[in-house]
C-alpha cells in the first residue's frame, strides 16, 4: 500500500530531455540556410530582405518574451494546473540573446528601415519635427538595449530560481517569483509597448495608435500560446507521458481560444477608433491596407483567418483535448500571426501586394531552426518539467475537469 501511495504523490523526473542528432542537425541546417538567404538577399533586394528581418524579428521575439509574461503570470496567481509545462515557457527565453543579435542587425538597417533616421526627411515636416527627441537614431538604440538588458535581468531571475528550485525543491524561491513578478509584469508592459512602438509602428512614423502596443501584444501572446501547445505536445508523447495529461492540453487550448477572441477585440477597437475619428494621419494607415493592391484580400485574411477560423475550431471542448486538432490550430494560428505582422511591415515597402518567396521564406526557415535548436538546446540542459515546484504533483494527479 505504501509503494501505491507513492506512486500516486510522487511525480517522476524526467530529466533533460534529449532532441534526436537527426533533428538538432534539420534545425541547424535550416538555421544555417536561412541566414545565407538573407544575405544573398540584402545584395539583391535590399527591401525585402529588410523587411523580412523586421518581420521575423518581432515574430520569434514576440512569442519568447510572451513566454516568459506567461510563466511569471502563473508564479502570481500561484497557478496549479501549469506546473507541468511551465518549463517549456521557461525555455522560449532561451532565444531572448538571438532576438538581441537580430535586433542589432535592424540597427544597421536604420537608414534603410526608417524614413525619420534621416535629417533631410525629418527637416520641414512638422510632425517629425515634433517626434525628433523621441524617433532619432541614438536614442532608439539606447532605449532598446535598455530593455532587453531589463529582459534578460528578469528572466535570469526567474528561470535562476525555477532551475535552483529542482535542485533545493525550497518553496520559497516560488514566492520570490511571485514577489517579483509584479514588478516584471509593469516593467514588460512598457517595455514591449516601447518595441512595438520602434520596431514596428515607426515604420510610418506619421501614423500612431495608442492601442498598437496591446494590439502587438495580443498577437504575440496569441502565437506565443500556439507554440506553447506545440512543443508540449511534441514532448507529451513520450517524455512527458503520465505528467502531461489532456487536461493540461485543454486548458492551453482555452487559453488559445480566449486569445483569439481578445487579438479580435483589440483589433477592431484599433480599427473602429481610428475610422470615426477620421483623422488624415491616421486612417492613411488603414487605407494604405485595404484599397490598394493585394492587401485587401490579407485584411480580410486577418478577420476571418486569424479570428474565425480558430474561434470556430476551439469553441467545442473536445477539440481542445484532440491533439491532432489542437496542433492545427496552433499551426494556423502560427501562420496568421506571421501574416500579421508581414500585413504591418510590408505595406510600408510594397504597396502593390504583399511579397513572399525565396527571401521571406528563407528568412523565416532561418529564425525558425534558430529559435527551435536554442529552445531544444535548454530543454537537453535542464529537467524538461520543474520538478521541484510544490504544486507539481496536485497538478499531475489531481487535476481532472
Amino acid at each position: 500500500m505504501g509503494s501505491n501511495h507513492s506512486n500516486e504523490t510522487t511525480v517522476r523526473n524526467p530529466g533533460p530531455f534529449v532532441t534526436p542528432a537527426s533533428t538538432k542537425t534539420i534545425f541547424l541546417a535550416m538555421a544555417v540556410i536561412g541566414i545565407a538567404l538573407f544575405a544573398l538577399g540584402l545584395k539583391l533586394n535590399p527591401d525585402r530582405a529588410w523587411s523580412s528581418l523586421v518581420i521575423n524579428h518581432f515574430f520569434f521575439f514576440g512569442i519568447a518574451i510572451c513566454g516568459l509574461f506567461f510563466a511569471v503570470i502563473q508564479w502570481v496567481v500561484s497557478a496549479m494546473w501549469s506546473a507541468p509545462v511551465r518549463r517549456i515557457m521557461e525555455a522560449f527565453t532561451a532565444y531572448l540573446p538571438f532576438a538581441l543579435v537580430s535586433l542589432v542587425v535592424i540597427f544597421f538597417g536604420i537608414h534603410h528601415l526608417y524614413h525619420w533616421s534621416h535629417p533631410e526627411f525629418v527637416k520641414g515636416d512638422l510632425i517629425l519635427e515634433g517626434k525628433a527627441g523621441y524617433l532619432n537614431p541614438t536614442f532608439f538604440i539606447i532605449r532598446n538595449l535598455v530593455a532587453f538588458g531589463l529582459w534578460f535581468f528578469f528572466s535570469a531571475k526567474f528561470v535562476g530560481n525555477s532551475l535552483k528550485q529542482d535542485q533545493t525543491k525550497d518553496p520559497r524561491l516560488s514566492e520570490k517569483n511571485k514577489t517579483l513578478g509584479p514588478i516584471f509584469l509593469i516593467t514588460f508592459a512598457i517595455t514591449f509597448t516601447m518595441a512595438s512602438f520602434d520596431i514596428l509602428m515607426s515604420l510610418d512614423p506619421h501614423w500612431f495608435s495608442t492601442m498598437f502596443g496591446v494590439y502587438m501584444f495580443a498577437g504575440s501572446f496569441y502565437a506565443s500560446l500556439a507554440t506553447m501547445s506545440l512543443f508540449t505536445m511534441a514532448l507529451k508523447k513520450k517524455h512527458l507521458a503520465g505528467i502531461v495529461n489532456e487536461n493540461h492540453m485543454q486548458d492551453l487550448g482555452k487559453f488559445m481560444f480566449a486569445f483569439t477572441i481578445f487579438w479580435a477585440y483589440i483589433g477592431v477597437s484599433q480599427f473602429l477608433l481610428i475610422w470615426y475619428a477620421n483623422l488624415p494621419e491616421e486612417t492613411g494607415y488603414f487605407l494604405n491596407r485595404s484599397m490598394s493592391g493585394g492587401w485587401m484580400a490579407v485584411s480580410i485574411f486577418l478577420l476571418v483567418g486569424k479570428f474565425l477560423v480558430p474561434f470556430l475550431i476551439l469553441m467545442r471542448r473536445m477539440a481542445k483535448r484532440n491533439e491532432k486538432i489542437l496542433a492545427f490550430a496552433a499551426i494556423w494560428m502560427l501562420a496568421s500571426q506571421w501574416i500579421d505582422i508581414a500585413w504591418v511591415v510590408q505595406p510600408e515597402f510594397f504597396t502593390d501586394g504583399p511579397k513572399f518567396g525565396w527571401i521571406e521564406a528563407g528568412t523565416f526557415v532561418g529564425f525558425l531552426g534558430v529559435f527551435v535548436t536554442l529552445v531544444l538546446r535548454f530543454l537537453g540542459r535542464h529537467n524538461a518539467v520543474a520538478i521541484g515546484d510544490p504544486k507539481l504533483a496536485q497538478s499531475v494527479f489531481g487535476h481532472h475537469q
